[in-house]
Formats: structure tokens, C-alpha cells, sequence
């Protein structure tokens, strides 16, 4: 029997799904930094107008479904499935996000990866024939997440060096069986890996063992090197992870730099935004995507680019109780060349 399987972790998809339409939508500070031209809307209000953060984050994903409809050309009703979660509890933002929208709901929880996964299993679906449109759709919000992994701001607890900034952001991206692209290629689903990381606020190590794991597992089963990428990005390890898969794949001979980022990185200024080590949550990578890289894409800045979200698979519960911290990463390969890329 034929299989798109390429060893154990990846998929080939041999009718690569287009990247018909995205739509970002951001808190003020995400709007204030050095991607903030890129996004569809960037509030001046974190509260969307809105009553409760949990409300805006849920205002938030309906305005960037919205976008990505917009540009896609079509309604809600055309789409067969919709891939969706977020960081809070039951993924409550995405449940009240979609109960308006006339379309046929999965909901994921992978923590900051749910927008890579709801992309793999949505360019799976359109590939294997069972969906014309799909759509992977997730939110963050600083104050909800602050709520319920921490403290709320009022306490005003103090961060370490470590620690990174959750996003106020909602990123969605509508997949097609026709369109001009880009185009998803493949797809490296992550296994969970857990280093003993205890310290919740310390995220990019706990994640960067993950994102190196898939990265190593895509280039071995797909027979590419790095450098056939104009970009690989993660999403989202801050500073601090970033350094650690650098450090990883030095010691494997290989030398990312130059190729090679992080969406917590590339979200905020680091010299004017107080954001310890960068970005974080579900809408870090979902943003920085859907606002900027898809844009570079279709302008022809990259040709080939690998993104790859990584997520942090812990509760406050289990925290508190000392649990480790399990890691979790997968990769999407998306081009601009219709067909797809060798």
C-alpha cells in the first residue's frame, strides 16, 4: 500500500494544501513592536471592549477568523472543518469564539504548538481529500493567562530573568485544496520530551529539547539539511531556548545562525519592551506567522520556510505538585513553488 509516511514522524502531502487566507489580530504592546505594521488589527485597548480578558481573547479570535475568511473569499459556512484551542481552561476562548460560526469544530490543546498542530492535521485533512477548507485558528492573552498560571496583576509578582511575556494575540490561517500558496509540504509531528524542567518560569528550556528533537526527526526523514530552509523559525522559546537549540546543533556539527529564529524573539524589542526573555503563549507564533512570515512569503522574501511550534504541556495544578514539565514540538514545511518543493 502506497503511505505518505516518512519514517516515523513526518508526512509528505502529495497534494499540498494552499494557504488561502490569514488574519492576525493584537493587544497594544504587540501593536507597539517591531512587527506591529504587519498585523491585521492591533488594539489600543486590551480589553477589546470587552468585560473580562477571557471575553477579548475570544473578540480577538473572532476578528482574526474574520481576516483570514476575508482574504480566503469565503464564509464560515464553507468551511468543513476548523482546528482551534487556546491556553485556558476547557479552551473556553475558542468554544465561545466558534458557537456563531456554522463549521464542524476539532478543539486542540497543544499550549504554545496548538497553531502548528491545528495547521498538520488541517493540511492532512485537505491533503487526504476530506476537506476543501479547513481552518487553524488559536489565541493568548497576558492577563487571562496571568490569571490562571500565576497570579492576577494586582499581585503584582515579580518575574526572573527567564520568564517571558505572554501575547495578547490571535492568529488564523484558512487552507484550501486550490489557491496560489504558499503551500504545506510536510508535516513533523513532535513526541513529548520532558528534561526534568520544574520551572514554570522558565519555558524555552523546558521547550527546547522538544523543538530540537522534531527539527533533528524532519531533516533525518525528509533527507533535507537546513540550508534548504531561508527560515526556520520556532515558536516560541524566547532568548533563552533559542540559545539552547543553537547550542544543540552546534555540538551536532551544525551551524543554525543565520537561518535560524524565534517567533518570542521576533515579536517584541527587547531594548524598549519590557519582556524579560520574549514572547510566549498560543498567539506568540500564531501572530508572527500569520502578520509577518506568510506576508514575506507572498512578497518573495522566503521561499522555503520550516515553522515549528513548540508548547509547554503543564498545568498550574500539576506545578504546584512538582511535576516536570513536558515539552512538545511540531513542524510545518511551507513553500511558495506550486507543487511543492523537492
Amino acid at each position: 500500500m502506497d503511505t505518505k509516511k516518512l519514517g516515523r514522524q513526518t508526512v509528505r502531502l502529495t497534494s499540498p494544501p494552499s494557504i488561502a487566507g490569514f488574519g492576525s489580530a493584537v493587544g497594544k504592546k504587540e501593536g507597539q513592536g517591531p512587527l506591529g505594521r504587519c498585523f491585521d488589527f492591533a488594539s489600543q485597548d486590551d480589553s477589546f471592549a470587552e468585560k473580562s480578558w477571557e471575553k477579548a481573547e475570544t473578540a480577538m479570535q473572532k476578528q482574526a477568523l474574520s481576516y483570514a475568511l476575508d482574504k480566503a473569499g469565503i464564509s464560515s459556512d464553507q468551511l468543513d472543518y476548523v482546528f482551534a484551542g487556546d491556553l485556558l481552561n476547557q479552551c473556553i476562548a475558542t468554544s465561545y469564539s466558534l458557537r456563531a460560526q456554522n463549521a464542524p469544530f476539532f478543539g486542540l490543546y497543544g499550549a504554545c504548538s496548538t497553531m502548528a498542530e491545528g495547521m498538520s492535521l488541517a493540511a492532512m485533512l485537505v491533503d487526504g481529500g476530506f476537506a476543501s477548507y479547513a481552518a487553524a485558528l488559536t489565541s493568548s492573552h497576558f492577563c487571562s493567562a496571568e490569571r490562571q498560571y500565576r497570579n492576577p496583576l494586582e499581585y503584582g509578582g515579580q518575574k526572573p530573568p527567564t520568564a517571558q511575556w505572554t501575547t495578547t494575540g490571535s492568529g488564523a490561517v484558512i487552507l484550501s485544496r486550490k489557491g496560489t500558496g504558499p503551500f504545506i509540504t510536510h508535516v513533523t509531528t513532535g513526541k513529548v520530551v520532558d528534561k526534568g524542567i520544574t520551572d514554570a518560569n522558565n519555558m524555552g528550556a523546558a521547550m527546547a529539547p522538544a523543538a530540537y528533537a522534531t527539527l533533528h526527526a524532519h531533516f533525518e526523514e525528509t533527507g533535507r539539511s537546513p540550508d534548504f530552509y531561508d527560515l526556520i523559525v520556532t515558536g516560541d522559546l524566547g532568548s533563552l531556548g533559542k540559545e539552547i537549540v543553537t547550542d544543540f546543533f552546534q555540538r551536532d556539527g551544525i551551524d543554525l545562525r543565520g537561518r535560524y529564529d524565534d517567533c518570542g524573539v521576533l515579536l517584541f524589542d527587547p531594548t524598549t519592551q519590557d519582556v524579560h526573555a520574549g514572547g510566549s503563549g498560543c498567539g506568540c507564533s500564531a501572530v508572527v506567522l500569520t502578520g509577518h512570515l506568510l506576508r514575506e512569503m507572498r512578497r518573495g522574501t522566503y521561499r522555503n520556510l520550516l515553522f515549528c511550534g513548540t508548547g509547554a504541556l503543564h498545568s498550574p495544578t500539576a506545578t504546584m505538585q512538582g511535576e516536570s514539565i513536558p515539552g512538545i514540538c511540531h513542524a510545518v514545511a511551507i513553500t511558495t513553488e506550486k507543487g511543492g518543493a523537492s
